[in-house]
């Protein structure tokens, strides 16, 4: 279970459309993490339509609402993230906003050994293959899911996952942190499906990039919430100069990389975070951020010891959740993207510093 108290996670404290309800938020969090996934799906679909889109004037008081979720439980908010990109996905390609009682994942990675195929079909398209990484298919009513059209282009497909082709494989999911949000491949034999945009859009449109950034608002909550028991501890016994130490270093990783978001967030309504520039934002926030989180994790651990993390189930699964819901930051991989980026895309002259 969370904690009996859940706090919001405020990245500007400053009030904003959805900072004055973020408390609600939190203690739905809270109670839906007792009945997983259900519960998180059934919030994913009662918040995700009153959360801001991002882009559109709000985009703090969004990653505010997703890094609270996260600090009070990372499933919960692993399974909210994708139902509300998903919405934001489908406004950005100008369809009209899904049925309030419908939940949607966001199944867009590629896999050794599997391939979704879609072909055309009458006025419509038809998927068949196999889609690894497909969280919650047996879960949820409907996913936008990416398939290759030809040999070199995806493009992206509104699936109902109610469809009886729609085949999510058990057994396939073995991890120890997130461990209710089963992430396994999904076959598809014959599955009827809408394109979204036209063949490459997801990639390339500016909303790619802001829901990256949104997924590091996200790891910056659970950090949050991981570090919020060092923080515990150093006031329920007087800390030595070790324990300030590790508190010291745990507050200069959070506060940089809230900053980092709330510049991003800034720049992303404003309109200055589109194309490569957007591309280069996400890569650097998100780099920030992971750093930051697992700067945290490093340090609670040496400061808390073993106890928390063998005694303690709330915090045990908090960083078991963290450490696994990285992994979607490429760590060197990552930075090496960055860094080209930089090379690429700077002018000749000039520098980004």
């Amino acid at each position: 279970m969370p904690d009996e108290s859940p706090s919001p996670v405020v990245l500007r404290p400053e009030p904003g459309l959805v900072t004055a309800s973020l408390g609600f938020v939190a203690e739905a969090a809270r109670a839906a993490a007792d009945d997983l996934p259900a519960a998180a799906v059934e919030l994913a679909r009662t918040w995700g339509s009153r959360l801001p889109l991002p882009g559109r004037g709000a985009t703090t008081e969004l990653w505010e609402a997703l890094a609270t979720v996260a600090a009070t439980d990372l499933s919960v908010a692993r399974i909210m993230e994708p139902h509300v990109d998903a919405l934001a996905i489908l406004a950005e390609s100008g369809a009209p906003a899904p049925d309030e009682d419908t939940s949607w994942g966001v199944y867009a990675a590629e896999g050794p050994g599997a391939r979704l195929e879609a072909r055309e079909h009458g006025e419509g398209w038809r998927l068949a293959g196999l889609k690894p990484w497909c969280s919650l298919a047996g879960d949820l009513t409907h996913a936008l899911v990416t398939a290759w059209v030809d040999d070199s282009h995806r493009g992206l497909f509104a699936v109902d996952l109610r469809h009886p082709g729609v085949e999510p494989l058990e057994g396939t999911w073995h991890a120890r942190g997130l461990r209710e949000v089963r992430s396994g491949p999904v076959r598809f034999t014959d599955v009827p499906a809408g394109a979204v945009g036209a063949p490459g859009w997801y990639l390339q449109r500016d909303g790619f990039a802001w829901g990256g950034m949104g997924v590091a608002a996200i790891w910056y909550g659970g950090a949050v919430g991981v570090a919020r028991r060092l923080l515990q501890a150093a006031r329920e016994r007087t800390p030595d100069q070790v324990a300030l130490m590790h508190l010291g270093t745990v507050d200069a990783a959070l506060a940089a990389a809230r900053s980092a978001l709330v510049e991003a967030a800034l720049r992303v309504d404003e309109g200055a975070a589109g194309g490569q520039t957007g591309a280069l934002l996400a890569l650097r926030l998100r780099h920030v951020v992971a750093d930051a989180a697992e700067r945290v994790l490093t340090a609670v651990d040496h400061g808390l010891g073993p106890g928390p993390l063998s005694l303690e189930p709330v915090h045990a699964g908090r960083v078991a959740d963290l450490r696994l819901y990285l992994r979607q930051h490429h760590a060197e991989r990552d930075a090496a993207a960055l860094g080209a980026r930089l090379v690429e895309d700077l002018p000749a002259e000039g520098s980004p510093w």
